[in-house]
């Protein structure tokens, strides 16, 4: 390959060795390449509609690139960091296989529409693996989640009991913030899907080209409407990393139980030994490792989003070289992400629940109490009056050491005379869960509900991508 730069024309000298090196990006937005070849070959047909190229030269430009894309996909491709970018690699390889007709292929064009073409082109393929990831972790929950709807553990609220749940219910509320991810990606993709290609270094082009032929040919919803935003805008990329940092905000809350939850002092879970490691040291350890760096990874996702808005804040308009920074920071968070989305799919298929665990402490602590005071509010009794009563009965339980459900009925009516023996149906774990159902409660049959219309809902998305 000619190491000949193809902008050289207004320089004498040869560019100093280390800025040569300093300047490169090649070593790491060739991971772009089969992307950047295929927006070349679209950009070839724009050319050939617009008379600049002749159906041979346009022809000769699509084989060539076929054959660089082959070249990239076995490994043969060679790269020239001489020639600084994934681009500039493409387009001298293809001009020495062809001669002059690629010296035709970036009439019309700049780097700077063609970087933000093939890497937004990239980012949406890469979206849509995403999802696919989500969806498959998504249905692991479902799955665990159906087989526990009638599973009581506690529910908490500043990591102290307040109210029994389900193990069902706690699993479809990690469902829901995945549904929330789920739609921001979708958002995402919307306002991304908008073709670059056309706005040229920052002006437009004044040939007379059709944008619309390569969003067309590349699947673009809408072609972008200012051309010096277009090459400029890397919001695309910094709201990508918000995705990837708010979903692995939500992967590391859900390890962070799991961590609790395997621990002797919760027990309420355990998970199989491939998913788990030893210590060096300590023989009877097992460590949930996989939890820890899914939690730990969240915060190098989550720096890369302030990289991010850091490298774009004092960017006058249009492209700047500072742009070149912008891709290490996106395929690290997204490659970091997938995995870690992976990771807690195997992590949930992994769970054992320990029901008798869970049932044990979810009866700690007085987790009915509010039911006690909401069978007071039902029976006449103002809701603050009825909550100070109960605050007395929780005092008069811990004084005697023992849970409401296992206080007279005496004592409670010299707390308040409306008691009376019903009110203890409802102070029973099963009774308290079965009263919340209400959409959104924690019911056994709301819970299957929820269950079955999240399985609904997976099934139509499923279908409207396929089609």
């Amino acid at each position: 390959m000619t190491t000949k730069k193809l902008w050289g024309g207004r320089f004498k000298g040869t560019t100093n060795e280390f800025v040569e090196s300093f300047t490169a990006s090649v070593h790491f937005d060739s991971r772009l390449a089969e992307v950047d070849a295929r927006c070349s070959q679209a950009h070839a047909k724009t050319l050939l509609t617009a008379d600049i190229l002749s159906q041979t030269e346009y022809e000769e430009i699509v084989d060539g690139l076929d054959k660089i894309i082959e070249d990239i996909q076995s490994g043969d491709f060679l790269w020239d960091q001489s020639l600084e970018d994934v681009h500039m690699n493409i387009e001298a390889r293809l001009i020495e296989m062809i001669g002059e007709p690629g010296q035709k292929l970036h009439t019309a064009r700049s780097r700077n529409d063609q970087v933000s073409s093939a890497f937004k082109l990239f980012l949406l393929e890469s979206g849509d693996e995403l999802r696919d990831a989500l969806l498959t972790l998504q249905e692991g929950l479902l799955d665990k989640a159906d087989a526990h709807t009638h599973t009581i553990m506690p529910g908490f609220t500043h990591l102290q009991n307040a109210q029994p749940i389900t193990f069902g219910h706690h699993l479809m509320a990690w469902f829901e913030m995945f549904d929330r991810d789920l739609a921001r990606l979708a958002d995402w993709h919307g306002r991304t899907n908008s073709s670059p290609m056309g706005s040229a270094a920052l002006a437009g082009t004044s040939y007379p080209i059709d944008r619309r032929v390569f969003q067309t040919a590349m699947g673009f919803h809408s072609i972008t409407r200012n051309s010096l935003d277009t090459v400029s805008d890397r919001d695309y990329a910094i709201e990508f990393v918000a995705v990837l940092s708010t979903l692995m905000m939500h992967l590391s809350r859900c390890c962070e139980e799991v961590i609790l939850w395997m621990s002797p002092a919760f027990g309420f879970i355990s998970l199989p030994d491939e998913l788990c490691t030893g210590s060096s040291i300590m023989p009877q350890k097992k460590n949930p490792d996989v939890a820890e760096l899914i939690r730990g990874k969240s915060g190098r996702v989550i720096g890369h989003l302030n990289g991010l808005l850091m490298l774009m804040k004092g960017q006058p308009l249009a492209y700047n070289r500072d742009n070149q920074e912008d891709k290490e920071a996106v395929f690290d968070a997204l490659d970091t992400t997938l995995q870690c989305v992976n990771a807690m799919a195997l992590l949930v298929s992994g769970i054992s629940p320990n029901p008798s665990r869970m049932l044990e402490l979810a009866s700690q602590g007085h987790p009915t109490a509010t039911d006690m005071a909401d069978w007071l509010v039902r029976h006449g009794i103002a809701f603050r009056s009825a909550h100070e009563i109960c605050g007395k009965a929780v005092s008069l339980a811990n004084q005697r050491n023992v849970e409401l459900h296992e206080l007279e009925l005496a004592e409670l009516k010299d707390l308040c005379d409306s008691f009376e023996d019903s009110v203890f149906d409802c102070l029973t774990l099963e009774g308290s869960v079965a009263a919340r159902n209400h959409p959104g409660g924690t019911a056994p049959e709301v819970v299957a509900e929820a269950i079955n219309a999240a399985r609904a809902r997976l099934v139509a998305q499923s279908h409207s991508e396929e089609a």
